[in-house]
């Protein structure tokens, strides 16, 4: 495919490397500055354009990683011109913003993927492969932690601004939480209680959330997303009725990713216990753009598209309602 890459910071430039080791081509790019679009341009041997418009007419597909007020008008204009579309999450500000294109997105027919990476990390997968070969059980309860510690001047960042970012870390890294325990419960969450606290940073959106989610099975999700995680780091358990399957690290800054699986044995005492360990370089973006690619050629479903996005955002906007009426 020939892509487009508008919004060509970090993660923009990280959709643009994995695509490229997919087979395809960084066809044109734009980015509102200008010398950010240049320079992703050059480096991909794309062409610089001055408009999402134009950029439109060059390309199959296209990839959106805009700051957050951006994602939805951006996501619009591409899926209007009928051009496949993986949208950085969380996808808009919330689920109000999000609902019309979820609509406009099935009209259309085009393929849209939300970049929920976090699916496609080894742990993650040979969790997900785990539960669905069975012998585990149904999944009982999940308990997530995930943070870092921000930076100097971070609260004069674009995430600080809430007409911007629509809100903080629970729209940052805390929906990376909240889809992965959806994903591996299996159900929506039709119970929602949290709080979100602004303890450290100078800012008028939050730097802490704490959730708690409940299914229509009683099954709950126990989160908690930080900015103020002095070192960083991720943490997912995950506990099935005779297995309990823990996630630690993203690599990097986060520590070696592991999958700890703990299998009961029927007299119970001390489970099996095997570590899968994965060292190497981060993988996710690469394999999500292989399930988005895929989705493309055969029209089968996404793995994380807008009706999972759209499931998230109604979970943070409960979470925010709840916290603007105490």
């Amino acid at each position: 495919m020939r892509v487009g890459i508008i919004g060509c910071g970090l993660i923009g430039e990280k959709r643009a490397a994995s695509l490229l080791a997919n087979g395809d081509v960084v066809a044109a790019a734009f980015d509102v500055v200008s010398e950010r679009s240049s320079a992703l341009a050059r480096k991909y041997g794309a062409e610089a354009c001055a408009s999402v418009g134009s950029l439109l007419g060059k390309v199959d597909a296209c990839v959106v990683a805009t700051t957050h007020d951006h994602l939805v008008p951006t996501a619009t204009e591409v899926v209007r011109a009928g051009k496949h579309l993986l949208l950085e999450k969380p996808a808009a500000r919330s689920g109000s913003e999000l609902a019309p294109l979820v609509i406009l997105a099935r009209e259309r027919r085009v393929v849209v993927k939300v970049g929920y990476n976090h699916r496609f990390h080894p742990a993650a997968q040979k969790a997900r492969a785990i539960l669905d070969a069975g012998g585990c059980g149904d999944v009982l309860f999940v308990r997530g932690r995930y943070g870092h510690g921000g930076r100097i001047g971070y609260d004069k960042e674009w995430r600080a601004d809430r007409a911007k970012s629509g809100g903080g870390e629970l729209l940052d890294q805390g929906v990376h939480l909240v889809d992965l325990a959806r994903w591996f419960i299996g159900a929506d969450f039709t119970e929602v209680s949290g709080r979100v606290e602004t303890y450290f940073w100078d800012m008028p959106v939050e730097d802490n959330a704490f959730l708690t989610l409940g299914t229509s099975a009683r099954q709950v999700a126990h989160l908690q997303a930080s900015w103020t995680e002095w070192k960083n780091m991720f943490s997912l358990e995950i506990y099935a009725r005779h297995t309990k399957l823990q996630m630690e690290g993203l690599g990097g800054s986060y520590g070696v990713e592991r999958l700890y699986h703990y299998q009961m044995h029927p007299k119970m005492g001390p489970p099996e216990t095997v570590v899968y360990e994965y060292p190497g370089a981060d993988g996710s973006w690469s394999l999500e753009w292989a399930d988005f690619k895929r989705a493309v050629a055969d029209g089968t479903a996404v793995c994380g598209g807008l009706e999972d996005a759209l499931a998230v955002l109604r979970v943070v906007d409960r979470v925010y309602a709840l916290n603007q009426r105490s």
